[in-house]
């Protein structure tokens, strides 16, 4: 066999593992609050500025627009957000949260440090995660950069 090929030499099968064990830990607090984790993760970006273009949440989110439009179309639905004209460029889409988009950061609040105090309790030591964010920054901006040539 290949050692480059071998499960235990592979990035992207711990990048895959982290990312899926770490849905399934946010998954109850989700379901509270009746969203997905991609809901979640636009929610945060209009909760840092309400009203942007569509194209600002994609690019903010490292997706294509005609990945986050059917996600827009079911939070609108939900009622937690409306798409609007844009006064400058009516072919443009602004997104604004709702009264319910808006009240549910308060209730959201709580799940940043419940996951946090969850992996901790499981023996995690939180410094090491500190230091991992920068490197998967690097990685997901060398990444990115990469797939936009």
């Amino acid at each position: 066999m290949y050692d480059q090929l071998k499960l235990d030499n592979q990035l992207c099968f711990r990048l895959y593992t982290a990312a899926r064990l770490t849905m399934q830990a946010y998954w109850p607090y989700f379901e509270l609050l009746g969203i997905t984790y991609p809901q979640y993760l636009v929610l945060m970006v209009l909760w840092e500025r309400d009203q942007q273009p569509v194209n600002d949440i994609a690019k903010r989110l490292y997706l294509e627009t005609n990945t986050i439009t059917p996600l827009l179309q079911r939070m609108e639905k939900a009622g937690l957000l409306h798409r609007v004209k844009g006064e400058k460029d009516s072919r443009q889409r602004i997104v604004c949260l709702t009264a319910k988009g808006k009240a549910m950061e308060e209730q959201a609040k709580v799940i940043p440090d419940c996951l946090t105090s969850q992996i901790c309790e499981r023996g995690v030591d939180i410094t090491h995660l500190s230091t991992i964010i920068p490197a998967l920054d690097e990685l997901i901006e060398g990444l990115h950069k990469n797939a936009i040539k």
